[in-house]
C-alpha cells in the first residue's frame, strides 16, 4: 500500500482539504458495496437442491495431501442422465447457502428458470499435508492453483472427478463442463481448462492471479500465441484490486482480457472499483453464469481464419489426420524429392514410408538399430542418422545400405551438396562429414559456443544460416556457414517458450519453411519462428499423449505438416510452404525487425 503525506499550511485549510479528499474517496469505498442479486437469494417455489460433504486422502498427484470437498445435486437430477458438471476452487466459501458465494441458490434458481443445465457442482478445497506434533502444515493452495502446468488439471480429472463420478452420473462432454474460482482459484480455473479443453471449456474467473508469482503472467503471452483453444471466458476485476511483487492483478486482467480478445476468444468481462475479495464477483455471478452456459446446445468453437497470425499459415477446419500407429517410438520425419515422407521407429529398428498424398504407410527397411533422423539428398538417397550404434548409413532407393561413418555420434542431420552436418548430443558437438571423407567437430571445441545437449538441425533456405536445438536448453542455435565444414558466429538465437512448469522446453526436431520460418517441435506444440528469431504462433498438438519429436513439410506442394508424436504419426495441411535441404537455394524477403 502506498502511503500519501499531505503537508497542511493551517487547521482550517487541513480541514477543509480532509473533507475534499474524504469525498473523493467515498465512490471508491461506495464500490465495494455490492447487493445481492435477486439469483442469489432463495426464491418461493424454487426447488431446492442438496450438498453433500466428502474427504479426499489418496491423491498421487499432491501426494500426503487432505482435502475436504462438496457436492451440489440439484433437485432436478436424474440418475439416469448425466448431468453437466462445474467445479469451483476454494469449496469452502461456495458450498453455504447464507455464505458469500451462495452456489446452491444459485444453481437452484438458474436450473429451475432454463438458464443452465441440470449441474452438479463440485467444491473442492486446496490440500494440506499434515505437518503433525504440533508443526505447522505444509498448505498446498499456490502450488497446486498458481502452478502453470497440467498438473492440478490431472488431479482433477483422472484423481478426484473419478471418485465423484461413483456416486454421481456426470457428462463426459467438456461442452457441458464448466470451473471457476476466484483469486489463485480463478487462475486454476483458467489453466484447468487452457491446458484440458478436452475436458472443460466454460471458465468463470474473479479477481484472477495472471500475476508473477509462480508464471501465471506468461498466460496472455500464450493466449495470443497459441492456437486458439474452444473457451469461453468470463473475467471479473476491481481497480483496487492487488498491486504487490507479484505484480498488479487490476492490470494483468486487462492483458488476459485484452489477450482472449485478441486471439478471438468467446470472452466476456465485467470491472469494478472494489478490491482483492469476492464482493463484485459474488454479485455478478448469476449473470455471468448465464452467458457462460447460453447456447449449451451448441458447441463452444473457434474460428482462426480471423486470427491476426494464423489466417495466413492454417487453414480453417482442417485439423490433425492420423497417418500411422502401434509404432513403439516414432522420430525423425524427412521428405523426399517425390513429396514422400520417410519416418523412423527408433526402438524397432524400422524406417516406415508414407506416399505424397499421405494415404498409406507401409514399412522401407528394418533392421536398422539405433536409427534416430533421417534427411534425403537430391537424388533421392536417404541418409540415416543411428546415434545408437554411433554410425551414419546411407541407403540407396532400392534400399542398399552402406555405413559412411562410424564411432561418432549423430542424433539428427542435414544434408547438403557438399556435406553432411551432424549433431552429436553427448560429446556435446556439430560435426561436419563431406561427401566421401572424414567426419570433424566443427562446433563443440573448448572455445566454441555450442548448445549443452545439440538435437535437431536444419539450414535456412539459402543454405547460410546452420540451426542447431538445444534439447536441454532455452534456445535454438545459429551459425553462418562460411565455407563447406565451417561455421562461425554461433550464438542462442531463437527464443523457445517453454512450459512454466518445466526444468526445459522439450524441443526437438526442426523444419524450415520456403520463408525463413523455422518450425520447432516441442513440448507445447509445434512453435513458429520468424528469421528474428521470434515466436509468432504455437500450433496445437495432435495428441496429448506422447512425446512431440519432430516435424516435417511433405506432400506434393510441401505444405502438409507432418509430426512424429509417441506412438503415433500426424499431418495437417497449411499454407505454410517448407523447404527442404535438397532443393535449390532461395533467399527469404528482408523480415519486419
Amino acid at each position: 500500500m502506498r502511503k500519501t503525506v499531505v503537508a497542511f499550511p493551517g487547521p482550517i485549510l487541513g480541514r477543509i482539504l480532509f473533507l475534499v479528499l474524504l469525498i473523493a474517496a467515498t465512490p471508491a469505498l461506495a464500490a465495494e458495496s455490492y447487493p445481492l442479486h435477486p439469483d442469489s437469494q432463495t426464491q418461493p417455489g424454487v426447488p431446492e437442491g442438496r450438498v453433500e460433504s466428502y474427504r479426499f486422502t489418496s491423491s498421487r498427484v499432491f501426494p500426503g495431501t487432505e482435502r475436504d470437498y462438496f457436492v451440489y445435486v440439484p433437485a432436478q437430477y436424474d440418475a439416469d442422465k448425466p448431468a453437466a458438471l462445474m467445479v469451483f476452487q476454494d469449496g469452502g466459501g461456495y458450498f453455504k447457502r447464507n455464505g458469500n458465494w451462495r452456489v446452491p441458490v444459485v444453481f437452484d434458481n438458474l436450473i429451475h428458470k432454463g438458464d443452465m443445465p441440470v449441474t452438479i457442482a463440485v467444491m473442492v478445497n486446496p490440500g494440506i499435508v499434515p505437518g503433525g506434533d504440533d508443526a505447522q502444515s505444509r498448505f498446498n493452495r499456490s502450488y497446486e492453483y498458481d502452478s502453470v502446468s497440467d498438473r492440478y488439471a490431472t488431479f482433477l480429472i483422472d484423481e478426484l472427478l473419478p471418485v465423484v463420478k461413483q456416486k454421481y452420473n456426470i457428462t463426459d462432454d467438456p461442452n457441458l463442463r464448466g470451473i471457476g474460482g476466484s483469486s489463485s482459484g480463478a487462475i486454476a480455473a483458467f489453466g484447468v481448462a487452457w491446458h484440458r479443453p478436452d475436458q472443460f471449456r466454460r471458465v468463470f474467473s474473479t479477481v484472477g492471479t495472471y500475476v508473477g508469482l509462480r508464471g501465471g503472467n506468461e498466460y496472455p503471452t500464450l493466449v495470443r500465441k497459441t492456437e486458439p483453444k474452444p473457451l469461453r471466458v468470463f473475467l471479473q476485476d476491481g481497480r483496487n484490486d492487488l498491486d504487490i511483487y507479484g505484480g498488479s492483478w487490476w492490470n494483468a486482467n486487462q492483458t488476459m482480457l485484452s489477450a482472449l480478445q485478441w486471439a478471438g476468444y468467446q470472452v466476456k468481462n465485467q470491472w469494478g472499483d472494489g478490491g482483492h475479495n469476492g464482493k463484485h464477483g459474488a454479485a455478478i455471478m448469476p449473470d455471468a453464469l448465464r452467458w457462460l452456459w447460453q447456447d449449451v446446445d451448441k458447441p463452444i468453437e473457434v474460428n482462426i481464419g480471423e486470427h491476426p497470425e494464423l489466417k495466413d499459415r492454417l487453414i480453417p477446419g482442417e485439423t490433425w489426420e492420423l497417418v500411422s500407429q502401434g509404432h513403439r517410438y516414432t522420430e525423425g520425419p524427412a521428405v523426399a524429392p517425390d513429396g514422400s515422407v520417410y519416418f523412423v521407429d527408433g526402438p524397432a529398428g524400422e524406417i516406415w514410408k508414407v506416399n505424397a498424398d499421405g494415404k498409406g504407410a507401409s514399412k522401407f527397411v528394418d533392421g536398422i538399430s539405433g536409427v534416430s533422423g533421417l534427411m534425403f539428398d537430391a537424388k533421392g538417397n536417404l541418409y540415416a542418422a543411428r546415434n545408437g550404434e554411433r554410425k551414419i548409413s546411407r541407403i540407396a532407393p532400392d534400399g542398399t545400405q552402406t555405413v559412411i561413418a562410424s564411432d561418432v555420434g549423430c542424433n539428427d542431420l542435414v544434408v547438403l551438396d557438399d556435406g553432411i552436418y551432424f549433431t552429436d548430443p553427448l560429446k556435446p558437438a556439430v560435426w561436419y562429414l563431406p561427401h566421401g571423407g572424414k567426419p570433424a567437430v566443427v562446433a563443440g571445441g573448448k572455445s566454441d559456443a555450442i548448445p549443452g545437449k545439440p538435437n535437431g538441425i536444419a539450414v535456412t533456405p539459402d543454405k547460410r544460416f546452420l540451426v542447431v536445438v538445444d534439447a536441454v536448453g532455452r534456445y535454438v542455435w545459429s551459425y553462418r556457414i562460411e565455407q563447406p565444414g565451417k561455421l562461425s558466429f554461433g550464438q542462442p538465437y531463437y527464443y523457445v517458450h517453454q512450459p512454466q512448469d518445466e526444468l526445459n522446453t522439450g524441443a526437438d526436431g526442426v523444419t524450415m519453411a520456403k520463408d525463413g520460418s523455422l518450425l520447432v517441435a516441442s513440448s507445447l506444440g509445434v512453435q513458429v519462428f520468424d528469421q528474428p528469431g521470434r515466436v509468432h504462433v504455437i500450433i496445437d498438438r495432435p495428441h496429448s499423449q506422447g512425446r512431440l519429436s519432430n516435424c516435417v513439410f511433405a506432400g506434393p506442394d510441401a505444405k502438409t505438416l507432418y509430426v512424429t508424436c509417441g506412438t503415433r504419426v500426424f499431418r495437417r495441411k497449411t499454407q505454410i510452404e517448407g523447404f527442404a535441404p535438397w532443393q535449390d537455394s532461395v533467399v527469404p524477403a528482408k523480415p519486419r525487425l
